[in-house]
C-alpha cells in the first residue's frame, strides 16, 4: 500500500499567528513534527502542506517536502483533499502540525491493515483523559464509541453523562487522521450539516452521514500547541531530553 504523510500547516491561526515557525530549541516547531513523522516506516512519502511562502522557505531550509494549496481553503481536511489531487496514493494519513512531542507509534496505530477503494474509510485514534482541565476545554473534542470502536458521537461538551455511572473514563480525538480517497473527496462534496454547525468539529459531517470513523486508543503524553503556554511547555521537555542525550554521548 502506498500511503502519503501530509502535515497541514498554516501560518494564519488566530490564537497564535505563525506557529509552525515557532522556535524550539533553535528548530521551527514544523521541523520537529516532520522528525518524528519520518521515522514512521510504513509512510511513502511525507508532505508539508501549506498555503504561505514562509513556511515554503523554512521547508527548503530544511530539506522538507512540501506541497502548496490554496489560501482559501476551509479546513486541514479540504487541505488534505487537494493533496489528493497532486499526489495518488491509497491512504493519507494526517499528522497536526503543531504536536512537535507526537510519538511515531500513534501515528502507526492509525494504519490501516487493508487496502479499501471501493467506500469511504476514515481511521482516527484517541487516548483517555485523565485531567479534569482538558475535560472542560472545548478546545479538546469528547468522543463516544461503539463496542466496535466506531464512533458514535463527539462532542466539545463532556461526552457521555454521568447520571447512571462514574466508572468510565472519558476520550478525547487526537489530531492523527487516516483517509483514503472516497473519504476526502466525500467530505468535499458534501454540505455540512446541522451538527457540525452547532458543534463546529468536521468529523460530525461523516457521523451525520453515516460514514463510519473507526477509533483506536493509544498511550500519548503529546501537547497541541495551541497557545504561548503550551509553547513553552514543549520547549521545556524537548531542553530536558537534548539534554540528557547530551550527557550521554
Amino acid at each position: 500500500m502506498k500511503i502519503i504523510g501530509v502535515i497541514p500547516a498554516r501560518y494564519a491561526s488566530t490564537r497564535f499567528p505563525g506557529k509552525p515557525l515557532a522556535d524550539i530549541c533553535g528548530k521551527p516547531m514544523i521541523w520537529w513534527v516532520y522528525e518524528q513523522v519520518k521515522k514512521v516506516k510504513e509512510l511513502s512519502e511525507i508532505y508539508v502542506a501549506t498555503d504561505d511562502e514562509r513556511i515554503v522557505d523554512v521547508c527548503k531550509q530544511y530539506h522538507m517536502k512540501y506541497l502548496m494549496t490554496g489560501k482559501d481553503t476551509p479546513n486541514h481536511i479540504h487541505r488534505i483533499w487537494e493533496v489528493t489531487n497532486l499526489i495518488e496514493a491509497d491512504y493519507y494519513i494526517s499528522i497536526n502540525g503543531d504536536e512537535p512531542l507526537i510519538d511515531p507509534k500513534s501515528i502507526q496505530r492509525a494504519l490501516p491493515t487493508e487496502c479499501i477503494k471501493e467506500e469511504p474509510y476514515f481511521k482516527s485514534v484517541y487516548r483517555e483523559l485523565t485531567d479534569p482541565a482538558e475535560l472542560m476545554d472545548i478546545a479538546n473534542v469528547k468522543i463516544v464509541l461503539n463496542k466496535e470502536g466506531i464512533c458514535l458521537y463527539q462532542s466539545r461538551n463532556p461526552i457521555p453523562s454521568t447520571k447512571g455511572s462514574l466508572l468510565f473514563k472519558y476520550k478525547k480525538a487526537i489530531g492523527i487522521e487516516c483517509f483514503n480517497k472516497k473519504a476526502l473527496d466525500f467530505f468535499v462534496q458534501t454540505p455540512m450539516g446541522v451538527l457540525e454547525k452547532i458543534e463546529d468539529i468536521d468529523h460530525l459531517r461523516f457521523i451525520e452521514n453515516n460514514v463510519p470513523i473507526h477509533y483506536e486508543m493509544i498511550e500519548s503524553e503529546s501537547i497541541s500547541v495551541d497557545t504561548k503556554n503550551d509553547l513553552e511547555k514543549v520547549i521545556q521537555i524537548i531542553s530536558k531530553r537534548i539534554a540528557k542525550e547530551e550527557h550521554h554521548e
